[in-house]
């Protein structure tokens, strides 16, 4: 192939013959590539910033390593774009994040070359050892390699992972790479020690030097090297200027430029060939190559579709639920000073910039550390501040030990601002927040809230806040409010409309909309119902149950996972109550995949169509036997 002349990414059979191409060809294909990202993102939505920060790094990995027998595993995978194109998928990357496309993270179910499951952070260390360790086991001399970023480095589990994997003698290689950025700016020691690193761009280069000195050195020379690089005396520190990974057991490499492929590679060369735990640091920016992304990463972090043309996209629109609670809590620490707002990482995407702009002393951003974020609140909660955690329901689930240990035993008042729960569209299965009612209804000292509209939104946290002890979990959707129901008779408990009909339609949140549309179309079909809204959905207050006990069909609708959820709760509570009546259960079962959050309602059986045939159906069915 010749070295000189550009070729079209469309003409290349990938990844194999990307180790065939000169340095400039693939400067020119990195190019081809953010075109695509681009171009791709702006017609679909996505995570934009951090693809174009990691273009050069996968191009990189795979003319070095050799995928799918080498495991590459990329730490939350919302940066695995570019490792999707090059392996395989790029006719098909125009269906990125659409309903049977190519899913917006790595799915092992997807490609041969997705070695591993991703959507939440920190995970990857974990992973690649597990895998470095089996392959090993199976006499396979093949490497493992784990993309990781400083965002995600302040997930404790990350240093589970090192600790592990330090120890071992497998060939797995753990790539940072580093861009200053998570979703929202990295905090905490952590960060401020790796931006000193990456300050010294001449460490490798300093390492190297010594190294050639002394093997130059006759006699002594190869000795001394030999037992400064294996000492943990200060004398190693002074030359090598040893970091914590190499404390961990790590052979550390970088920083390295990671927008420059040729020194990407020969370090990732040099790491391959040690044939041992090797840490590579690579700096690299964030939105590389699309200047309004370069300025301002985190509003380019995810993108809605059609989201690029002023070059400032939002990451929340003001006419959301994420908006609202943030306007609300913000106004509500105003007149309460123990009021405390805590994220994870996502100041802007959930709402909590308002919070943070005039309550900068009682804001705290913990990282990406769900776990240590909730025993945090817990401690503030013992000195008589109110902490709110806002949190999307998906992240929850990582800290239900601390929950469950550290704050419901003891019954501290924590607020939790569920965000984005229920179906959120093309995340996909990683991101759908459909567990949090079931997995929080195991836990007692547990009181849960899900408003239909912005107005009860605001006077369940207004409750959370003051008025109930022990945790106090509030859970809104993605997006903004679209119901169309009455609103004079608003309240934190429910709403029943009761005409005397012998049919009972139930759901909480967002899904009541849907509902409302289903009780039309079965009137239009002569088939008339009650409804019941609930807004406090657990625990299941005895008067629910009795309201329940008089109706002989019960349909209830949930907007999360069946197993475990309110539906199945309140059956239970009618066979103890000896309900003579059939209840018919409407829910999720299984993961769901991405598309629009319509689409996937209707897939699940939770749009006015489908619950309106479901209703037909069942007593249909109920009149047979």
């Amino acid at each position: 192939m010749n070295a000189e002349k550009d070729v079209s990414i469309y003409d290349l059979k990938l990844p194999e013959e990307l180790k065939l191409l000169s340095f400039s060809q693939c400067e020119n294909l990195c190019t081809q590539i953010r075109n695509i990202l681009i171009e791709t993102v702006s017609k679909t939505g996505g995570h934009l910033a951090s693809n174009l920060g990691t273009v050069e790094l996968a191009v990189a990995i795979h003319r070095v390593f050799d995928s799918p027998r080498d495991k590459i595993i990329w730490d939350v995978g919302h940066q695995a774009y570019a490792h999707k194109i090059l392996t395989g998928r790029l006719e098909r990357f125009a269906t990125l994040r659409q309903e049977n496309g190519i899913s917006g993270f790595p799915r092992p179910d997807e490609s041969e070359h997705d070695a591993f499951i991703s959507g939440h952070s920190s995970n990857s260390i974990s992973a690649a050892f597990g895998i470095a360790r089996g392959m090993k086991l199976q006499g396979k001399n093949n490497h493992t390699i784990a993309v990781i970023g400083d965002g995600a480095f302040t997930g404790g589990m990350a240093y589970e992972g090192l600790n592990n994997a330090g120890k071992s003698d497998d060939n797995i290689i753990i790539i940072l790479n580093h861009n200053d950025m998570s979703i929202s700016k990295n905090v905490g020691a952590l960060a401020k020690y790796l931006s000193e690193i990456r300050a010294k761009p001449g460490y490798l280069d300093t390492k190297y030097a010594i190294e050639n000195i002394l093997d130059k050195t006759p006699l002594i020379g190869k000795p001394l090297k030999k037992a400064i690089k294996t000492s943990k005396s200060v004398l190693k520190g002074m030359l090598y200027h040893s970091t914590m990974f190499e404390d961990f057991g790590f052979v550390y490499l970088g920083p390295v430029d990671g927008h420059n492929i040729a020194e990407i590679e020969k370090t990732l060369i040099t790491a391959k060939r040690l044939k041992r735990p090797v840490f590579v640091h690579v700096n690299t920016v964030k939105g590389k190559g699309f200047e309004p992304a370069e300025k301002n990463p985190g509003a380019f972090h995810g993108i809605s579709k059609n989201d690029m043309t002023d070059g400032n996209p939002e990451i929340i629109s003001d006419d959301s639920f994420s908006a609202v609670f943030g306007h609300e809590l913000n106004r509500l620490a105003g007149q309460d000073g123990r009021i405390c707002a805590i994220t994870a990482a996502m100041k802007y995407a959930t709402g909590l910039n308002y919070f943070y702009a005039e309550h900068k002393d009682r804001f705290f951003d913990v990282g990406i550390a769900e776990q240590h974020a909730v025993t945090f609140a817990a401690g503030l909660s013992k000195t008589g501040m109110i902490p709110v955690f806002a949190v999307y329901s998906s992240f929850l689930q990582r800290s239900y030990d601390q929950v469950l240990h550290d704050a419901a035993i003891d019954n501290s008042h924590i607020v939790l601002a569920i965000d984005r729960a229920g179906i959120v569209g093309e995340d996909g299965e990683t991101h759908q927040g459909i567990f949090d009612a079931a997995f929080l209804s195991t836990i007692p000292n547990v009181t849960l809230f899900s408003p239909s509209c912005y107005e009860e939104l605001k006077m369940c946290l207004n409750e959370a806040v003051f008025d109930l002890p022990g945790i106090v979990g509030v859970r809104y959707p993605k997006g903004n409010d679209l119901s169309e129901f009455d609103k004079s008779n608003l309240n934190t408990f429910y709403t029943h409309e009761n005409s005397k009909s012998d049919i009972l339609l139930v759901t909480y949140g967002r899904i009541y909309n849907e509902l409302l549309k289903a009780q039309k179309f079965l009137s239009d079909e002569g088939i008339f119902c009650d409804m019941l809204k609930m807004v406090k959905i657990f625990p299941v207050e005895e008067e629910i149950i009795e309201i329940l006990k008089n109706y002989k069909n019960i349909f209830f609708f949930e907007e999360g996972i069946r197993a475990g959820g309110i539906a199945e709760h309140i059956a239970s509570r009618l066979v103890d109550a000896d309900f003579s009546g059939r209840m018919h259960i409407s829910a999720i079962n299984g993961f769901v995949k991405q598309a629009s959050v319509s689409s996937a309602l209707d897939n699940v059986g939770l749009s006015a169509s489908k619950m309106t045939s479901f209703v037909i159906r069942e007593l249909k069915n109920g009149e047979k036997t």
